[in-house]
């Protein structure tokens, strides 16, 4: 079964005492920047920080008497578990979700929490899969595909319903993509209400499956290995189900944007927004400023998640300031004698750059025989100002 607006809006009313209505709101530093008026649609607020608890409360509502007394079972390896997770026990059904025992351990706990019995097996999330897929034939219960399934899609397409309400006029929406379902329902929607909206689809670099295959309209499978800070839409096998039945028939186009760009997007949504995002939802943002003036004069980036592992939250601002130019690494080769770093520093405290770590090293390549290397990681406001202190550096030595 293909979902149409009339099961979207059904959706709407069955899910709407379990979810949040999440906010739409404009981003005044977003719309300067790309020169359309950028609306900021947050379900990284959304009960369990992501989208994913109304696909999932969706499919619950919808099982017989007789299935819900089964329970169900699903495979993830985060955002998925969580909202299977209290979908289920917000409608006393009983849940087991497989997670890959790569899972990072604070959404293990998160989905325990919410009252599943959680499985850890496997090392990948294919082997979470199958393990899941043995629990269903064993013990019975209704497996919950996180988007190859009529009813979690109608569920995610009620975002559409909310965004087009709160902006009727809009132009474009981008959406990140995973799997599909995300944008495979908020594109049912829109298309139906507002067949002139433009659906723009993103996806990380690294984990361009969908966005290839949609290029080439036949599935393309990524490489072997799948790196992106956007974890939570690495996939590596893409659906045919969801590439021919949706996203080639309903989506404009599908873009990609780098690790840097997810980075810079998720410092800029912390400064500007004063929310956190994980990377699938930054990639909306950067699409949007990829996409700057082609995205009509309202476009909505839907900030799909906030389920970021705090244990990487410090490199990621680390990598977006240093996309921005805000965060710079400067090498100087400078005559070794006394008194020279001190010398340098001051430079630095007169440019009012902070200093955030010093390297000082004598055997660097490409010295001269009396010289040293001494290397500066530095805070500035941007390109202009790591240009000006590098010019004021080099007034004592080399820039290497």
């Amino acid at each position: 079964m293909i979902a149409t607006l009339k099961d979207i809006e059904k959706a709407a009313e069955s899910i709407k005492p379990f979810i949040k209505r999440t906010e739409v709101d404009l981003s005044i530093s977003a719309s300067e920047i790309t020169g359309s008026q950028i609306y900021l649609k947050f379900e990284n607020t959304q009960k369990t920080g992501s989208f994913k608890i109304r696909g999932a409360t969706n499919k619950i509502l919808n099982l017989t008497s007789e299935e819900k007394k089964r329970g169900v079972v699903a495979s993830s390896a985060g955002n998925h578990a969580q909202g299977v997770a209290l979908a289920g026990t917000l409608n006393q059904v009983s849940s087991k979700i497989v997670m890959p025992m790569t899972a990072p351990l604070v959404k293990v706990t998160a989905t325990r929490n919410y009252g599943a019995e959680v499985l850890l097996h496997g090392s990948i999330y294919d082997e979470a899969y199958e393990k899941a897929r043995e629990i269903e034939k064993y013990e019975g219960r209704v497996f919950v595909h996180p988007y190859e399934d009529f009813h979690v899609i109608a569920g995610q397409g009620t975002i559409g319903l909310e965004v087009l309400k709160d902006i009727p006029d809009l132009n474009s929406i981008v959406v990140p993509i995973g799997g599909g379902g995300l944008i495979s329902g908020i594109a049912t929607a829109i298309k139906a209400i507002n067949p002139n909206c433009r659906v723009i689809g993103v996806q990380a670099e690294g984990a361009r499956s969908m966005a290839k295959s949609f290029e080439e309209k036949k599935i393309s499978k990524s490489p072997s290995t799948v790196l992106t800070i956007a974890d939570g839409i690495a996939i590596k096998n893409p659906s045919q189900f969801m590439l021919e039945n949706y996203i080639l028939k309903l989506v404009d186009e599908v873009v990609t944007v780098s690790e840097d760009e997810i980075a810079a997007s998720i410092v800029f949504l912390m400064e500007r927004a004063k929310t956190v995002v994980e990377g699938a939802a930054a990639t909306a943002l950067a699409a949007t400023k990829k996409l700057k003036g082609h995205l009509g004069a309202k476009s909505c980036a839907v900030l799909c998640g906030g389920n970021i592992d705090l244990n990487i939250i410090a490199k990621v601002i680390e990598r977006g300031l240093k996309k921005n130019g805000r965060l710079a690494r400067i090498q100087v080769a400078v005559r070794d004698i006394p008194g020279m770093l001190s010398q340098l520093t001051q430079v630095i405290a007169e440019k009012r750059a902070n200093i955030i770590d010093v390297n000082h090293d004598r055997t660097f390549d490409g010295l001269y025989l009396g010289e040293t290397a001494i290397e500066f990681v530095l805070e500035t406001s941007g390109w202009e100002h790591t240009q000006n202190i590098e010019k004021a550096l080099a007034q004592h030595g080399r820039i290497i």
